[in-house]
């Protein structure tokens, strides 16, 4: 296994709440995949207030695995843990994937350079051409493009899949973009791209294959009227200069 310097190449951050029966596979399939590959990696759990045993696996792997680390995140939220796991990352590039590994691990080579040249911000995209979903309900889709419509509509125009969890980013543009973030909920994706075009970073959509999981942690309705509000306080935000 080869030593992981400061400053990795490549960082992979993955939030976890309530992770017990999916993350240890996931974590050994992330440990085959990093394992393989010829550059220097590390590997960032962010524990997210779980009530099951989450830690404690998490932890346990971490222990027989070097250069894998956990976090307990302060506090409640995706966008938290993504954020404290995505600044504590020390890596060239820092990618965050969801714990259920809906989107091969083989496909993270897609998101780095040669692959992508000259891209601070590549994002997995379930609805680019060339996407691929497999066994999800039509419901879930349809109401997925729903939500998807309103960002389009009030944030974040041409961007076709803005909540897929698997995102890649320069160091430098993620220390510019999440250090400002202030939503620690669902909509946290939102407010970094909105950010990202901001500040100028071109974001990158990039059709992958994606395996619908019956254990999502999203609640349609609810978190449709969420993302409206934090939209709105996105955008009142920018006019209120919280950015800069």
């Amino acid at each position: 296994m080869p030593l992981v310097p400061p400053d990795p190449y490549l960082s992979l951050v993955i939030p976890a709440y309530n992770e017990e029966q999916r993350l240890p596979e996931s974590l050994r399939r992330v440990f085959e995949f990093v394992s393989q590959e010829h550059y220097s990696w590390e590997v960032v759990v962010v524990e997210n207030g779980s009530s099951d045993n989450t830690l404690r696996i998490a932890q346990g792997f971490a222990d027989k695995h070097p250069g894998f680390y956990v976090l307990e995140a302060a506090g409640r939220g995706k966008g938290l843990a993504v954020r404290q796991g995505m600044l504590f990352a020390q890596g060239q590039w820092r990618m965050m994937l969801d714990a259920d590994l809906s989107m091969p691990v083989g496909e993270i080579p897609r998101f780095l350079p040669p692959q992508q040249q000259g891209q601070h911000i590549v994002i997995a995209s379930r609805e680019a051409p060339g996407a691929v979903r497999y066994n999800e309900p039509d419901v879930r889709h349809i109401g997925g493009r729903v939500i998807n419509a309103m960002i389009r509509a009030l944030a974040l125009p041409g961007l076709q899949d803005t909540q897929c969890g698997f995102k890649c980013f320069s160091a430098e543009a993620t220390q510019k973009l999440f250090a400002l973030q202030t939503i620690d909920g669902w909509s946290f994706d939102v407010e970094i791209l909105y950010l990202a075009r901001k500040f100028g970073y071109a974001i990158a959509e990039l059709p992958i294959p994606w395996y619908y999981s019956d254990h999502s942690h999203v609640k349609p309705l609810a978190d449709t009227f969420g993302m409206l509000r934090d939209i709105l306080r996105i955008r009142n935000n920018d006019l209120r200069g919280v950015y800069g």
